[in-house]
C-alpha cells in the first residue's frame, strides 16, 4: 500500500484542507460561545442578528473552502474579515480562540496553491 494513496488523501491534497477545517472550527466555536448559557459570557458589541450572522457566515466560508477550492482567495479574505468582525459582535471573537482559529485558517487557505505532483518513477524495474 506504500505506492497507493487513498481517495480521501487525494481529495484532501486537492484543496486547502487544513485552512478550511480551521475556519469551519472557528465558526462553530464562535457560534457555540454566542449561544452559551454561561454567566461568564461577555456579550460585547452589537447584539442580535450580527452576533449569529458572523459565525454562521464564517462556518459557511470554511465549508466552501473545502468544497470549492477554486475560489479560495475570495473565501479566505471574507473569512479573515469575518474573524476580525467577530471581535466586536460575538463575545470577543469566541473568547479569542475562534478569532485566532479563523485568522490562522484563512491565512493557510490564502497561501495554499494547487501543485501538480509528478508521478514517482518506479525504481524497481
Amino acid at each position: 500500500m506504500s505506492g497507493r494513496t487513498s481517495s480521501f488523501t487525494r481529495w484532501r491534497r486537492a484543496r486547502p484542507f487544513s485552512g478550511g477545517l480551521l475556519v469551519t472550527l472557528a465558526g462553530a466555536e464562535i457560534l457555540v460561545t454566542v449561544k452559551a448559557p454561561l454567566p461568564v459570557v461577555v456579550h460585547v458589541g452589537m447584539q442580535g442578528l450580527a452576533g449569529y450572522l458572523v459565525p454562521l457566515l464564517l462556518l459557511l466560508c470554511g465549508v466552501l473552502l473545502l468544497v470549492n477550492p477554486e475560489q479560495r482567495l475570495f473565501y479566505s479574505l471574507v473569512a479573515a474579515g469575518l474573524s476580525l468582525a467577530s471581535w466586536l459582535t460575538s463575545n470577543l471573537g469566541g473568547f479569542v480562540v475562534g478569532l485566532l482559529l479563523g485568522l490562522i485558517g484563512s491565512s493557510l487557505a490564502f497561501a495554499w496553491s494547487p501543485t501538480a505532483r509528478r508521478p514517482r518513477e518506479n525504481s524497481s524495474a
